[in-house]
């Protein structure tokens, strides 16, 4: 069962955010909103998928649906911070029922690259077809009255972006995880630990208030889900960051870790999906559609 809970919006200049915990994959899927104009953005949905049988389902996201004509919110945008390795994108299945346009970091185009060589599949992904817009980092847009920048933040991908959301949130997807839990891994193709020191200082650099929401929580040591905290916050209890930990030593706990974690039992079936946009690979001649896996890759 999805849980939901809500953020308030601080007033002028503050987005209202209600996050959706998806329990099989431990994700996040957002709504952000400008309580003024009641536009909203929704970011990093969920497609969900059973590996085992290779089945799709949109209850996470028919509950986002849900959730909206409840609100009586009018979606703007449908955004996704990275290509995810762990959950399918629904952000083509939301497109279609609400015409919202699509969005991701430009620097997926060379995300793309490199899984089209793993997959060695030639040509298979196309996001500038698939994406209704590349965002590059620095980029702004707006939603209702309130302004969104980009902020490249890269390690855990090499193109993961955060959303800078008015004046105190910003979505910054796989960068943090809730204070007890650290950072997240960076071991997948493209992914760098010192890469993620670094934007994750970026992130630490915005105002102490700044409410920052994670991608994904696990329910350490079996605790309800959470996954809001503040800049203050980690900077004062983020397990991997508290004390000033150097560049070095969280470099070496990170690769560490890392070793030590097993690949996501969907990623060699979501990425052949979120670089589709959300779409599955293109239908054989029986009208199914098929997954590629490459075998001893990674």
């Amino acid at each position: 069962m999805v849980k939901m809970r809500r953020s308030a919006s601080r007033g002028a200049g503050s987005p209202e955010v209600a996050g959706f915990y998806e329990p099989d994959t431990g994700s996040i899927q957002y709504v952000v909103s400008d309580p003024a104009t009641r536009q909203a953005a929704l970011i990093d949905v969920v497609w969900e998928f059973d590996p085992r049988a290779a089945r799709t389902s949109t209850a996470a996201a028919d509950a986002i649906l849900a959730h909206l004509a409840a609100e009586r919110l009018e979606v703007a945008w449908i955004l996704d911070t990275h290509p995810h390795a762990d959950h399918l994108t629904a952000a083509a299945y939301l497109k279609e029922k609400l015409g919202a346009p699509t969005a991701i970091g430009a620097k997926v185009r060379e995300i793309a690259e490199l899984w089209q060589g793993l997959y060695h599949l030639p040509d298979a992904f196309d996001v500038d077809r698939d994406f209704d817009r590349l965002l590059a980092d620095g980029e702004r847009f707006a939603l209702g009255r309130l302004a969104v920048r980009v902020m490249l933040s890269p390690g855990h991908t090499l193109g993961s972006i955060t959303f800078v959301v008015g004046e105190d949130a910003a979505f910054v997807h796989d960068t943090l995880m809730y204070p007890d839990s650290g950072s997240a891994r960076a071991d997948f193709p493209g992914g760098d630990a010192r890469t993620l020191y670094r934007s994750i200082q970026a992130l630490l650099a915005l105002p102490d208030a700044t409410r920052l929401f994670v991608g994904h929580d696990y329910c350490e040591g079996g605790r309800e889900p959470m996954w809001e905290a503040t800049v203050a916050e980690h900077k004062a209890h983020n397990k991997h960051l508290k004390g000033g930990t150097s560049e070095d030593d969280f470099v070496k706990l990170r690769e560490r870790r890392d070793a030590t974690l097993a690949l996501p039992a969907r990623m060699l079936h979501a990425l052949q999906v979120n670089l589709r946009g959300g779409r599955l690979p293109e239908p054989e001649a029986d009208g199914h559609s098929y997954f590629k896996i490459p075998a001893n890759r990674l």
